[in-house]
């Protein structure tokens, strides 16, 4: 008898600005994914919100091109019913419920994709999903609240001040500058990929940095420049995460920004491993490890930090639904520790489902029913 395979469903594009960088994601997951094992359903959300059932073999715009990558829309829109236990999952033009999903892949990066929100619905759909669940991928993106929960935990990160849009008056150049010198970044509390992230050495440059900043979130961070080496360490697992090796970003701009990481294959190099001692590497792989349980990660994150001078480790942000693209360092830093993309891909379903039958143990009544 021929075992059925698991029906994965797919999840990318969305309202983020950070849709670009999802669509290359889902590209490389679907190239990478063991079909003989692995049926796979491709659900795209346009930069309206409108999700779209797609077909593999033509699911992209300009797939090659990370600048014109766009989503093919479709006709066939769907909708999730939360609270079936089956067929979830309904086309909108026919009202005809799709073939049940198994698991869902989230791969929207940013808003609404790894802020805890579409996590929240596949959980009131009774769904497995890859990677962290509600709180942990709230707060993880969220960096105000993260670096407070990691400075809780005992782990270095960088000084700063958080502002809302509403104490926006209170920004003032002259007093940060007293207290954290120049330069300073300037970045929103909840986006990725280093979207509306401004490195300033002036007063103009800083006022500038601030607008563009609040372009992207109702609340910004301005935090001191931490002077040291680049390095990411990759996580996998439930409740007995394990750390990959580590790698090095290496600059070639003024940072690591979007251009150099999703855009411009010579934007920066990536030296993996790093070139650090047994003992160092260590060390910032138990950083990240004690990172990614503070934040109550599960399934996958990528934690990134800076390795000063005098071999100090401060946690710069926990991504918890990192790249895929061909040039992301979630991948290749496991494929340098012996895992290949393919596997890789097969272990966030496990865990996923891993979970979800864990948390369908628990009690969800007062009273156990007879």
């Amino acid at each position: 008898m021929t075992k059925q395979k698991v029906r994965v469903g797919i999840v990318f594009g969305g309202k983020s600005a950070e849709h670009e960088v999802s669509l290359q994601s889902a590209k490389n997951i679907v190239d990478a994914i063991d079909q003989s094992k692995y049926e796979v359903v491709l659900l795209g959300i346009d930069k309206q919100g409108k999700w779209h059932l797609n077909d593999q073999s033509q699911f992209l715009l300009h797939a090659e091109d990370p600048k014109m990558i766009a989503l093919n829309k479709t006709n066939e829109g769907i909708s999730i019913i939360p609270g079936e236990e089956k067929n979830q999952v309904v086309t909108m033009n026919q009202s005809e419920s799709l073939e049940q999903i198994d698991v869902i892949f989230p791969i929207i990066h940013g808003t609404l994709g790894e802020d805890g929100s579409i996590q929240g619905m596949l959980r009131m759909a009774n769904i497995p999903f890859v990677g962290s669940n509600v709180l942990g991928s709230a707060i993880s993106m969220d960096k105000d609240i993260a670096k407070r929960l990691l400075r809780d935990a005992g782990l270095g990160v960088a000084k700063g001040y958080t502002f809302t849009s509403a104490k926006r008056s209170q920004i003032q150049y002259q007093a940060i500058v007293e207290d954290f010198g120049l330069p300073l970044f300037i970045k929103p509390a909840n986006q990725g990929s280093s979207v509306g992230v401004s490195k300033v050495l002036t007063e103009d440059e800083f006022y500038d940095g601030v607008q563009e900043a609040f372009k992207f979130d109702s609340k910004i961070l301005i935090e001191e420049a931490i002077i040291g080496r680049e390095i990411e360490c990759s996580v996998l697992g439930n409740e007995h995460p394990i750390a990959s090796t580590v790698g090095e970003i290496i600059s070639t701009g003024e940072f690591y920004s979007y251009e150099a990481k999703y855009i411009d294959e010579t934007g920066a190099i990536l030296e993996i491993p790093a070139k650090l001692s047994e003992e160092m590497i260590e060390k910032i792989q138990d950083v990240s490890l004690k990172a990614y349980e503070a934040l109550n990660c599960e399934g996958l994150a990528r934690v990134d930090v800076f390795l000063t001078e005098n071999n100090e480790i401060i946690v710069n942000e926990i991504n918890t639904l990192p790249g895929f693209t061909k040039i992301s360092m979630y991948p290749k830093l496991w494929e340098q520790s012996g895992i290949s993309y393919s596997m890789l891909i097969e272990k966030l379903i496990e865990l996923a489902i891993e979970r979800h039958q864990r948390d369908q143990k628990l009690q969800s009544s007062i009273y156990e029913e007879l």
